[in-house]
């Protein structure tokens, strides 16, 4: 289909193809390294779940045994595996058995790494056919009771307890909602281990616990059968345990999941080694299990400027995208992230957003791009906070999103309550309906602003992803170039939770989801 902002096909590959560079530099990083975090989730899909008496997860019980004996670079799949041979036991039995102090599994007599990984693929099948059933109910969902039509309509819970969040949640189901996102508690992306069972005290958002994601499940599944609909569920597969998240939201069936290459890095200080090993890892987990994962570029404008750092919102999203690529995950579960972050007094801005997500979407067609609203120049003004709202719900449906996280006039005031989120549903709904082919209705000026602006922005992005390479992206991040944010190669937290992997190393759930395994 031909660009409607006349981009240059060309350099849209010339940048595509830099970024597969640059992805596949680093992906020879990641294949050399494994991580704590990484192998904690190995243990989870493997079915080792609970806590000890001090609270602290199974999976962290071994893992940490492991590390401390210098023996985790062969991973923790090798070694339950030869623990069951040796003893005849199964992972959650032998884990329970460790954290008693009855059992030091790297004193066992020692088997092949073939014999382990024949022992483990029973254990690692079944796990599979749990995701895939889950995947297969999301597909009966959607094709008996039906869906929202895009852009989703995509809202947030926040209160700290999981069962308020549910009272909330199915309240925003019954205005209109197509997502709920779970907003996490503040900080918990920087805890090195996932908390245990349903909380009801959280800052700024709830405890993401597998058992929370359960109750969430079940109650969105409840009003959507009311409402008529297949409710979406959002969380956070970011920070420490990504992956291990990753893991915990495909057995429960999440729909949608934040999930970024740099995010952790850039914004939580999280070592970039440690970052990079785990985005891999958890983003084949959501590859496999058909989640669509958010990427975090509308981050980089919240410390950047808009207008003057858009390029790198598009270089990001095409190194996220190459990342995906290498991770096996369909076009249609890439929700790319962008926001809506001029300054309201530039004069011509509306145009430059709108030039800005038309961009997006021609060079990611297939792409369930995730559009965020304006927060960094909401002040408290809900008047005007609401009609901010609802030029960027304009763009949205001008400009074909998917995936739209509605604006609430009270930003900047408090978390939203209930009847502000029915003002922001009903905006967007009464825009959606309005405007709903005007996208199809319009073309641009040819070499007006709105075109040249988009032009302007791709031909930025593809210098800096050709200076990414040149440079490495290691040393790109420690320069600053995304966000305006420097980070160390060796600083930030959970570097010492990154090792060199061993000649006898596996990871029995790559292979197999990668390979589309059901």
């Amino acid at each position: 289909m031909k660009s409607k902002l006349n981009l240059n096909p060309q350099v849209i590959d010339s940048a595509r193809d830099c970024a597969a560079r640059i992805a596949e530099s680093m992906q020879e990083f990641i294949d050399k390294h494994t991580t704590v975090s990484t192998e904690r989730t190995i243990l989870r899909l493997l079915g080792i779940d609970g806590v000890d008496e001090v609270e602290t997860p199974l999976p962290n019980v071994v893992v940490d045994q492991l590390k401390d004996a210098g023996v985790l670079s062969r991973g923790a799949a090798y070694w339950i595996g030869n623990a069951m041979i040796q003893t005849e036991l199964g992972p959650q039995e032998i884990a329970e058995k460790m954290s008693a102090g009855e059992l030091d599994i790297t004193k066992l007599p020692l088997a092949s790494r073939e014999e382990a990984e024949a022992k483990l693929l029973p254990v690692v099948m079944e796990t599979l056919k749990r995701i895939n059933e889950q995947t297969q109910k999301r597909e009966e969902y959607i094709s008996r009771i039906g869906e929202g039509r895009k852009p989703y309509l995509y809202v947030i819970v926040a209160t700290g307890n999981i069962y308020e969040d549910v009272v909330q949640a199915q309240a925003a189901a019954r205005q209109g909602a197509d997502i709920i996102a779970v907003i996490r508690t503040t900080a918990q992306s920087l805890l090195d281990y996932v908390p245990y069972g349903p909380t009801t005290e959280g800052f700024g958002g709830t405890y993401a616990t597998q058992e929370n994601f359960r109750i969430m499940r079940k109650a969105l599944d409840d009003v959507g059968e009311e409402v008529g609909r297949y409710i979406r569920l959002c969380n956070y597969s970011s920070g420490m345990c990504m992956p291990e998240i990753a893991a915990m939201g495909a057995i429960e069936r999440l729909d949608v999941m934040l999930n970024d290459a740099l995010y952790g890095i850039l914004f939580r200080d999280i070592n970039m080694q440690r970052t990079l090993v785990d985005q891999f890892f958890s983003r084949v987990i959501i590859g496999y299990s058909g989640i669509i994962f958010n990427s975090g570029e509308d981050n980089y404008l919240t410390t950047d400027d808009a207008y003057e750092a858009a390029h790198t919102v598009l270089a990001s999203q095409f190194i996220n995208e190459q990342f995906a690529v290498l991770a096996n995950i369909k076009e249609e579960q890439m929700g790319l992230g962008h926001a809506f972050e001029m300054d309201p007094t530039m004069e011509n801005g509306f145009l430059y957003e709108l030039s800005q997500a038309i961009m997006a979407k021609e060079i990611f067609p297939k792409a369930n791009l995730k559009y965020m609203p304006p927060t960094k120049f909401m002040t408290g003004n809900i008047f005007k906070g609401h009609i901010q709202d609802a030029l960027f719900n304009m763009i949205a449906v001008w400009s074909g999103q998917s995936l739209q996280l509605l604006g609430m006039l009270t930003e900047a005031i408090h978390t939203p309550h209930m009847q502000d989120r029915y003002l922001s549903i009903e905006n967007a709904q009464y825009i959606f309906n309005n405007a709903r082919d005007l996208g199809s209705e319009v073309e641009f000026k040819e070499d007006g602003i709105i075109q040249k602006r988009a032009q302007f922005v791709l031909e930025e992005a593809n210098k800096l992803l050709h200076a990414i390479e040149e440079e490495g992206l290691f040393r790109t991040i420690e320069q600053g170039k995304f966000g305006g944010v420097k980070r160390a190669r060796d600083g930030g937290k959970g570097l010492e939770g990154v090792c060199v992997r061993d000649e006898n190393y596996f990871n029995p759930f790559i292979p197999l989801m990668m390979g589309g395994v059901r």
